[in-house]
């Protein structure tokens, strides 16, 4: 089997701090190549991949203002559009504009829905309804789409190491938006008497300058994006992270490194949050702040062990490699699993 697998420019594959689709990506194309699958990764010309890289954005866009993205995810979908006779199945994870090119080649395409961030872009979605799609928890997805799987992010969990003696204070990491709560976060924080870590990017930076950068000080800091030896010190280190989303969670890729360093999550019941994180056992599934702040009270009584097997079991790069070789399976109506590999579980949920 030739797999295209195509990827997001806006970050470089993999990040060298927030991306979570290029993670993603990252971890399912080295997984892939790993395990001896001819793959090629459309991304952008600085990415890093053990199978073949394709390339036409020169640098991502979001780390390059003269880049027009408009103009470079044109080019970046119609390379693997124009290839498509080269390939036996293209992967897409990026979002709905690669639909519009799925009726006129004739190599089937599976896309991975990463969320609906704008809800028009269902109209998409919608019209290309007879393709084949995977969504990434039960929680996000549309009635109208024909999905082969749920197949959960996956880590790879050599970067991430477990702690079992962490210091007291509470973590966020995730972007800096109203979207994520960062702003509950720190309410929670500051009624539970905890100190308080915040990483991210700063996606809004009227939000920030309003409601985050006037309650900083010594026991509430924010620290800016972190990379991935930061970021497993920062979740390692921490009792609890925080993860009190306002809209719906998607899937939520920061509980489960969180877990998977062993630190359990405190989560408002929103989307996946419930698939995520198992209640009582990897933290608190919680209605709204005055339960998060009750949840930090029992946070101790979590077995932090638990929390890494829970990521090992359910939301580790293998897992997901297996659960897309059995979506890839099902598109192509094939058996495609190589004789010396690992057997193919079904991850559809």
């Amino acid at each position: 089997m030739k797999l295209a697998i195509l990827g997001p420019i806006s970050w470089r594959t993999p990040p060298h701090h927030y991306g979570a689709w290029e993670t993603v990506v990252t971890n399912l194309t080295e997984g892939l190549a790993s395990r001896g699958y001819d793959v090629t990764l459309f991304a952008s010309s600085d990415s890093r991949t053990a199978g073949r890289l394709e390339a036409v954005a020169p640098r991502p866009y979001s780390e390059d203002e003269t880049l027009d993205p408009k103009v470079w995810e044109a080019l970046h979908i119609s390379s693997v559009m124009e290839r498509a006779a080269e390939f036996d199945l293209i992967h897409s994870n990026f979002d709905f504009l690669p639909l519009t090119y799925s009726r006129l080649v004739d190599t089937p395409m599976l896309t991975t829905v990463h969320g609906f961030s704008i809800d028009q872009f269902r109209l998409v979605y919608r019209k290309y309804r007879d393709s084949f799609f995977v969504s990434i928890s039960d929680a996000d997805r549309d009635p109208y789409l024909r999905y082969v799987a749920t197949v959960y992010n996956g880590l790879r969990l050599d970067e991430f190491t477990f702690n079992s003696s962490p210091d007291d204070y509470l973590a966020f990491v995730g972007r800096i938006h109203p979207d994520k709560g960062v702003h509950l976060a720190i309410e929670v924080a500051l009624r539970a008497g905890r100190r308080l870590l915040i990483a991210g990017i700063i996606q809004d930076q009227e939000y920030f300058d309003a409601c985050i950068k006037p309650c900083l000080n010594d026991r509430l800091e924010f620290i800016g994006p972190v990379g991935p030896h930061e970021r497993d010190l920062l979740f390692g280190n921490a009792a609890a992270s925080l993860h009190l989303t306002t809209i719906p969670e998607r899937f939520g890729l920061a509980m489960a490194e969180s877990m998977a360093v062993g630190t359990p999550v405190v989560g408002i019941d929103l989307g996946s949050v419930r698939e995520v994180v198992a209640d009582g056992e990897t933290g608190f599934v919680v209605d709204d702040v005055d339960g998060a702040v009750a949840a930090i009270e029992r946070i101790a009584g979590i077995d932090r062990r638990a929390c890494r097997v829970r990521v090992e079991s359910m939301f580790s790069a293998e897992v997901m490699v297996d659960g897309y070789l059995a979506a890839y399976s099902k598109v192509l109506g094939e058996d495609i699993r190589l004789p010396q590999q690992h057997e193919v579980r079904n991850s559809s949920v």
